[in-house]
């Protein structure tokens, strides 16, 4: 029963996958994956090198490319359920949790976009999985498997060095303490080393780009901050509010019950997760990866509730169906927010019958008509089709010597993916990897520029020409951006420009 539930959520998700566009970080991800290296500014390696072999497989459609989120989504509810039988649960308490994974907006979503979060549960879960079976087993050789999966996930988004300090912290706090006088946890910590240290010295190299890039944005204040009580109120959004009383359960059961004595460390590490997230004004979907985890302790304490023998006459049973059911209804109302079953005209009329406003990450995002999960999938193959436009003005003999710049990832991954077909060049641009990757060769005097101002340019260039505007999109976050031709270069080389061209935020 959980493998046919995995594979409908498997289908739903390729059913759905190709309703809008491409996302904005899925054009990142996909111009890192036409660079495969051992790190990129925003990002470890491991999300561009699948994607780089899932689209030499599958192709470039959006259900291609959103494969391996769909399965991987799909496959967590699998995942869910083999902790529940590991943590002493039945059958009622695997499918419940089963069910809340499924419905749970923020798996939804992981399952619908191609971003750094959808491996992240299935990573996180795979070390608590291991974790479980090396107290539950008395075999400290599963912290050997638990350090190879942490290194994997390291590979994939670094936030999983929270979880591993988690553990580490719930474990001196446990009886569990005596493992560190095994030489396994330790042989597992050096797997974990080894497998990151590509990335580690990638990161060398460039100066750590990544902490550049976070005390940027940082310093920018781009993000909200939320307080306590908002916090707290968004990771019951991330699972839908209905099921926080499961969750809440099971972390209570973990730190608690006698029943999880032995495996007190993973509530102290649920614990020590968030309390480094709020600290640190992380946003609130960091924390989403650990949830599975409370969802079937929680379960486990529901199921062992309805079957005391107090409680376990026929004319209660009917409590179980019932739970569930409540939960698949809600979660079916919840479904528009992160999957795009509905047109958006549909979704802005049904976002005004919802009892909460959807969450804000970024200040910049309040402005769009929808949420920018999906306001950042609309807009792109308006700017491709104008700069399209500019380069056609371009005369042949020229464009060998003809750069496109633009100002952000999103743009310049655009250019990247839509423009290959109608013999675009690659992209240039300040912004993350692509300053890393430089001016590409090109001598400046010929550019192509997007989205800035014409009297900036004119410092650069001796002749500017605005060639067009991209056509309007309602539903685009980003909005008629401006193309221009510039040619006649004011400045001796790259060399003096390009480090004022860095745009990390």
């Amino acid at each position: 029963m959980i493998w046919a539930i995995a594979l409908a959520k498997l289908i739903f998700h390729i059913y759905f996958n190709n309703q809008y566009g491409y996302f904005r970080d899925e054009f990142d991800y996909l111009s890192c994956g036409d660079h495969l290296q051992w790190g990129y500014v925003d990002q470890p390696p491991l999300i561009p090198f699948l994607i780089h072999f899932c689209r030499a497989v599958l192709g470039d459609s959006l259900r291609s490319i959103r494969f391996i989120p769909a399965l991987a989504s799909s496959l967590l509810v699998v995942q869910s359920a083999l902790l529940v039988r590991e943590l002493g649960g039945r059958r009622y308490a695997m499918l419940l949790t089963a069910i809340c994974v499924v419905i749970a907006p923020q798996y939804l979503s992981n399952g619908s976009l191609l971003t750094t979060n959808c491996l992240e549960p299935n990573i996180w879960m795979g070390c608590a999985y291991f974790a479980i079976l090396a107290v539950k087993r008395h075999n400290p050789r599963y912290w050997l498997w638990f350090g190879v999966v942490a290194g994997i996930g390291l590979e994939e988004k670094y936030s999983i060095a929270v979880f591993g300090l988690g553990m580490l912290i719930g474990l001196l706090l446990t009886e569990q303490r005596r493992v560190f006088l095994n030489k396994w946890i330790w042989i597992g910590g050096a797997a974990a080393f080894l497998i990151f240290l590509p990335n580690i010295l990638w990161n060398i190299h460039y100066h750590w780009p990544f902490v550049q890039l976070m005390h940027a944005i940082r310093a920018e204040g781009r993000d909200v901050v939320l307080g306590p009580i908002a916090f707290f109120f968004q990771q019951t959004l991330l699972l839908d509010p209905i099921t926080a009383p499961i969750w809440l359960a099971g972390l209570f059961g973990l730190l608690f019950s006698k029943q999880f004595r032995q495996y007190r460390m993973l509530g102290w590490c649920y614990l020590v997760c968030y309390l480094v997230f709020y600290v640190l004004h992380g946003k609130s979907y960091y924390l989403a990866p650990i949830y599975p985890m409370l969802l079937a302790a929680g379960a486990i304490v529901i199921e062992a509730a309805l079957d005391r023998p107090e409680t376990s006459r026929p004319r209660l049973q009917w409590l179980k169906p019932l739970i569930a059911v409540i939960i698949l209804a809600s979660g079916a109302h919840l479904v528009p927010i992160t999957v795009p079953v509905l047109s958006p005209e549909r979704f802005i009329a049904y976002t005004k019958t919802l009892p909460f406003k959807l969450p804000v990450t970024e200040h910049s995002h309040a402005r769009a008509p929808l949420p920018q999960w999906y306001s950042d999938q609309f807009g792109w193959k308006e700017i491709a089709d104008e700069t399209e436009v500019a380069w056609n003005r371009i005369p042949a003999a020229e464009r060998p010597d003809c750069g496109i710049f633009a100002q952000d990832y999103g743009q310049a991954g655009a250019i990247d993916f839509f423009g290959r077909k109608h013999g675009l060049p690659g992209a240039m641009s300040g912004d993350r990897t692509y300053w890393l990757w430089g001016p590409r060769g090109y001598s400046g005097n010929c550019m192509i520029v997007l989205d800035d101002r014409e009297d900036v340019l004119e410092r650069y260039w001796q002749s500017v020409e605005l060639v067009g505007i991209s056509a309007p999109n309602t539903y685009a976050l980003e909005q008629q951006i401006p193309v221009f031709v510039c040619k006649g270069k004011r400045f001796d080389s790259w060399a003096n420009v390009w480090p004022h061209l860095k745009r990390w935020r």
